[in-house]
Parts: structure tokens; sequence; C-alpha cells
């Protein structure tokens, strides 16, 4: 697949791509009063006042009609699983961003900070869990006297993965196209998917900057299956080489996926029965053992499996 971090970069450079983001995946009442049409990319590198250099992944200004601007942060996050400070991460950005309008005197006339939206874009293969706020990161109940000066941070979460294929293909927008993409389609999917692609770009002009990133999106996908193949830079050439293959790859990944399965079937059979011999020796399990036992290979399956009779404890056996 390609780099993530450098095409996601590029496709949300383009100002129409992020006006469709925020109007399909994003929306609410509070977005009639932004000039999606006037939005403008600000450098997105910032310096602490210790020096240390924090790049935010993507700052936009975007005009209000009533007059100002909102700041679109948009926080692209490509690991394999929810960053548990997102919260905290926001809010440094969030400050940075306003020291730096402060300290090149671009804050408004009225000398007050303008408003920051926060957006986090997610593509990991785990639903996002971490916490949304600040205030679940913050170690003291609301009952507290302190609970009043604690900051508070909110974010708006976009979870790719998150979203049914029926939402994604009823949505007209390029962003929905990209999350269909990186869904990782088996190949019987993947011309279908090229098609719209190419559908899209042919009804919406103005967009002509983005087609070699969606050509490199549909080439990353012949990697696993075509490690050997030239993959063309024009959009129509990747379409038409997934076509003349697709069959091929089709039987190719149904044998995989056999394959895959029998080698599932064997975990499956190992989980549940270390389970029930620990539950037997232990009693009731926590929700850490059983995802840690959920997510393991066949090889530790077995080995805790030898630990059960004589460990004395739950964390002899999966430590």
């Amino acid at each position: 697949m390609p780099d993530h971090d450098a095409l996601y970069h590029r496709l949300f450079s383009h100002p129409g791509m992020v006006a469709q983001l925020l109007r399909e995946f994003v929306a609410g009442p509070w977005l009639d009063d932004l000039e999606l049409d006037g939005m403008e990319r600000l450098n997105a590198k910032f310096h602490a006042e210790t020096s240390e250099r924090r790049d935010a992944d993507m700052i936009w200004r975007i005009p209000r009609r009533g007059g100002g601007d909102t700041y679109l942060v948009l926080l692209l996050e490509f690991q394999s699983t929810p960053n548990h400070w997102m919260a905290l991460r926001a809010l440094v950005y969030a400050g940075l961003l306003w020291q730096h309008l402060e300290k090149e005197r671009r804050l408004p006339p009225d000398g007050r900070l303008p408003p920051v939206l926060p957006v986090v874009l997610y593509n990991g293969d785990r639903r996002w869990a971490a916490p949304l706020t600040l205030h679940e990161l913050i170690g003291l109940p609301e009952t507290s006297p302190l609970w009043r000066w604690q900051p508070n941070m909110r974010y708006y979460m976009v979870d790719e993965g998150g979203f049914s294929e029926a939402d994604l293909a009823a949505r007209d927008a390029l962003p929905a196209l990209l999350f269909r993409l990186e869904s990782s389609p088996d190949p019987a999917r993947v011309v279908t998917l090229a098609d719209a692609v190419l559908a899209w770009f042919a009804r919406y002009p103005g967009f002509e900057g983005l087609r070699s990133a969606f050509a490199e999106l549909l080439g990353g996908l012949m990697g696993p299956l075509a490690p050997d193949v030239r993959v063309p830079e024009e959009l129509l050439e990747v379409r038409n080489m997934l076509a003349s293959r697709a069959e091929n790859w089709k039987q190719q990944w149904l044998q995989e996926g056999r394959q895959e399965g029998r080698q599932e079937g064997r975990q499956e059979g190992e989980a549940a029965l270390l389970l029930r011999l620990l539950e037997r020796r232990f009693g009731a399990l926590p929700g850490w053992a059983r995802e840690r036992i959920a997510t393991a290979d066949t090889v530790a399956l077995e080995e805790w499996g030898l630990r059960v009779l004589d460990a004395g404890s739950l964390d002899d056996v999966l430590t």
C-alpha cells in the first residue's frame, strides 16, 4: 500500500476534498455559517516556548459568513489502534495555533481568540474507543472544587471503518470513495470501485489534481497480488490493468482465503480451549485477558496452554 501519510496530505491539501469531508462526515447546523469555498490552508508547523517543534497535520482557515474565521485542525491518524491521548494532542495543537496567531498579530480586531474545530481522521483496524474529551483524561471527580479550573477540549472523530459499505455507497463524495477503497476490498470489487472513481471525476470537474493520488491508491491494491508489476500513473490505465487481471486475482484471493480460514479455525479452537481452562482455574477472566487471548497467534496460545496447570496466577500464564 502507498505511504498513507504522504497520500493523505496530498488528498487533504485540496480544499474541495476538505470541504466534502466536512459536509458529508462532520455535518452540523454550525456548518452553514462557514464559507467553505473560501478556505485557506495555513503553515502547520509551530514551535513551543521550549523550542520543541510540533507539527499539526493540517490547518485550514475558514471564513465565517458573519465575519471572522474558524480554524480547522485536521489530525490524520494512521496508527492501527486508537490514540488514548488524542484529546490532549488536540489541546496542544489548538494552544500552539492560538499562540502563533497572537505572536503574528493575526487575531481579530476585538483581540479574542478565534474558534478552533479539531477533527481527527482515523483509518486504523480497530474501531475508535479513546476518550473524545480532555475532561475524561483528568483524574479528578466533577464534584471536586478544583474541577472548574480544569481545561477541556473535545475533538470530532471520523472513523473510516465505522461506516458501512451501504452508507458510503449512498454518499456522492470523494472522501466516501476513499474510505471504501481503504477498506481493502477483494479483487472482485476493486474494478467496480475504480469505475466509480472515474465516473465521479467525470461528473465533477475541478478535482483533476487528485486523480494521480487515487491512481496511486488503486495501484497500491495490486501490490500484494502483483509485486513485480509496474503500476501505471494514470487513473484510467490503472483501472484497465485491474480489470484485465481481476479474474486471476480473484482465484488467487479465494485460495488464500481458504488457507487463512483453516488457520483462523485452528486459532479460534485454541483460544476457546484456553479460555475454558483459565476460567476453571482462576474464575471469571478480566477484559484485558480476554482481549489478549483473542488477538494472540497459535504459537502463543499453545505456550499459554502449557502453563495453565503450574501457574500460580493469571499473570503467570499470559506474561
